[in-house]
Order: structure tokens, then sequence, then C-alpha cells
């Protein structure tokens, strides 16, 4: 593949950016009730998954022709991709989309945002990150809206589907931690947006596999409104998230982002609520403001000087 002179970084103003961020915070909320609605065309989740990534590679594809951007992944690009692949866009994706087989998707994606909760105790251990007080109390606050979520007045336990969706939920926010800590200790050589292209590839090849062997040949009828959920998951809810994230990742604090983000589980409640008309309740407002609130706290604090 001939390399191609990158287009120069362009940044965006603050008020664009904001907005930006606001479009991508909508974006990936109602991705969970179209999520929901598409299973519930009959769509089998792993192949939903790689159906949704294989229009993600297309769309991402054409944009990053167009930006100049496309280029082959170097050696020390490797890890971090197949660590990316793997854990997130494979696993996580897998996961989330058969956990909502079972599980309402407002308790889902709570439940699935749960990952920075991970992410503190992990960056002690292996990245040797010093572990503060207020992001000791974070974890503990958030770790108790878990448990408000899991108490037996909220959760048929003797239910086998409920017990299977909420592991696989809880599974899922445990890889996107372990993503997580192995981008922030990966230095990088190409930049993330460059790479995504390559790590959507290899995901939709994966999930494509994975989907033959565990679900057999997907059965589909397709319909106008099962096109409009793959699209709007496919290009809205993937390609379009990750060019914009990029762009404001360039022109906004880190911050605002890694804080703004958490926005996303409340959006997918509300729409989740108007959408698919699932109840919401004392419970889950006071385990949604905890686990916000115990991450929002985490991220607030510079992280500490590692350990020599």
């Amino acid at each position: 593949m001939r390399h191609v002179k990158p287009s120069p970084v362009k940044t965006l103003s603050t008020r664009a950016a904001l907005a930006l961020f606001a479009a991508v915070i909508f974006a990936w909320g109602f991705n969970w009730p179209v999520a929901k609605l598409t299973l519930a065309e009959g769509m089998s989740p792993l192949w939903m998954a790689t159906i949704r990534s294989g229009i993600a590679v297309v769309v991402l594809l054409v944009l990053l022709l167009l930006s100049g951007n496309l280029r082959r992944p170097r050696a020390g690009d490797w890890p971090v991709v197949w660590g990316i692949t793997l854990l997130h866009m494979v696993a996580y994706a897998a996961l989330i989309a058969t956990a909502l087989q079972y599980l309402p998707a407002g308790r889902s994606v709570v439940l699935g945002y749960t990952h920075p909760l991970w992410v503190v105790p992990g960056a002690l251990i292996f990245l040797g990150e010093r572990l503060t007080p207020a992001r000791a109390i974070g974890v503990l606050i958030g770790l108790a809206g878990i448990a408000l979520l899991f108490n037996p007045a909220e959760v048929d336990w003797s239910n086998a589907d409920v017990r299977r969706g909420n592991g696989m939920l809880m599974l899922a926010s445990l890889c996107w931690a372990a993503s997580i800590l192995q981008i922030r200790a990966h230095k990088w050589v190409s930049t993330p947006f460059q790479l995504v292209f390559w790590e959507v590839l290899l995901a939709t090849i994966l999930l494509a596999v994975l989907a033959l062997v565990l679900e057999g040949s997907p059965s589909v009828e397709w319909t106008p409104r099962l096109v409009l959920l793959f699209g709007y998951g496919g290009v809205f809810g993937v390609a379009l998230a990750y060019w914009a994230m990029a762009m404001v990742n360039r022109s906004v604090p880190a911050v605002t982002t890694s804080l703004g983000i958490l926005a996303t589980p409340a959006v997918g409640i509300v729409t989740s609520m108007v959408v698919l008309d699932e109840p919401f309740n004392a419970t889950l407002l006071v385990a949604l403001v905890m686990i916000i609130g115990g991450i929002a706290l985490g991220t607030l604090t510079r992280p500490a000087p590692r350990r020599v």
C-alpha cells in the first residue's frame, strides 16, 4: 500500500467541538435501545455485532481515504491494534450484544459503563500508579452503586438468563478496562484514529468467525426497519462516533471528554424509556448517580506518580 501524506491536523473551535461531543454522547447512548430493537427484529447477537462492525469498516475506509490518513500499521502499532480489537471491539461488543437479549437496555448501559472503576485498581497493579484517597473513595462509591443494582429486590437471581446477562455485562466492562490499561501503557507510533480502521476490520473478521461457530449461518429477513437500525448502529453508533471523538479529543481537554462521556448512560436510560417503554425506578436512579459520581471523583483527580 502506498503511504499517503496525511492532511494537516485540524482542530475545531471550542463551541463546535462541544457540539460534536454532545452528538457523540447522544449517538452512543441511543445506540443501546437501537441494539435492543435490532435483536427484537430476529437478529442473533453475534451477527448483529458483525454486521454493524462491517458497515463501520466501509465508512471508516472512506473517511481515512478522504483525509489522507489511511496507512498500514507499523511494527510498534500491532500490540495495541490486537489488544483493542480483541478486548474492546470483539469481546466487549459480543458480550454486550448477547447480554441485551436478557436485560433491559437502560440497566445494561449503566453496568456497561462501569469500566473506569476497574481501571483504578488495574492501574495500581499493572501500571504502578499510586491510589489516591479520592480515587479510592470514588471506587468504593461506584462499587456500592453496582451492589445496589445487584440487590435481590432488583434482580431475580433464580433466573439463569438474568444471571448470565449481568455476568456478561460485568465481564464486558472488565475487558474494556483492560483495553484502557493497555492503551495507557502503549507507546504510540501511529495515531489512534489511523489504527481504528484496522482494528474494526480485524474485529469484523473475528466476529464473523465467532458468529459462524456459535450461531451458524445468518438467517436475516431484511426489512426497511432493520436496514435503518443497522444503518444507525454501524454508521452513527460506531464509525462516525470514532471519527467525531478523534476530532473532539484534538480540540478540548482530556478531563472534559472523560467527564462528559459519563452522560452516555443517562442518555441510554432516557432513550430506552422513550423508545422501548422501559421502566425507571428510584433504585436505578440512585445507582446511576453513585456509579457516575464515583467515576467522576476518580477522574477529577490527577493520576498519582508511578512507584519507582
